[in-house]
């Protein structure tokens, strides 16, 4: 079974993303790639050229989405979730969904 890959948005902690990456789950971030700072468009645009699930805490995402763009999964999480929190949440759901299921869906955490 093919798995879910993350693409993190800039205002989540480097932190969730190393301990994902230490259980073998494949995060990239917006620091790694330079894309800083870039529209929300363009991130939601680059997650679904690469094939990976956006993890952000941005309501903007979730307008766009809406608004009917398409994309390859957006996984919300709120502000003030701790890092431990989302780690699990995230672990969760990389364990039971998979890329085919999260495409053009929303996943509040």
């Amino acid at each position: 079974m093919e798995e879910i890959r993350f693409y993190f948005d800039e205002h989540i902690n480097y932190a969730v993303a190393e301990g994902l990456r230490r259980r073998g789950i494949d995060v990239l971030t917006v620091q790694a790639v330079l894309r800083r700072g870039l529209p929300d468009d363009e991130q939601l645009a680059y997650a679904l050229q690469e094939g990976r699930v956006l993890v952000t805490m941005d309501s903007d995402y979730i307008a766009l989405a809406a608004q009917g763009m398409p994309h390859a999964g957006i996984a919300y999480t709120q502000p003030g979730t701790s890092i431990g929190q989302m780690i699990s949440d995230l672990l969760l759901l990389h364990g039971v969904l998979t890329p085919d299921n999260m495409k053009n869906h929303v996943e509040y955490l």
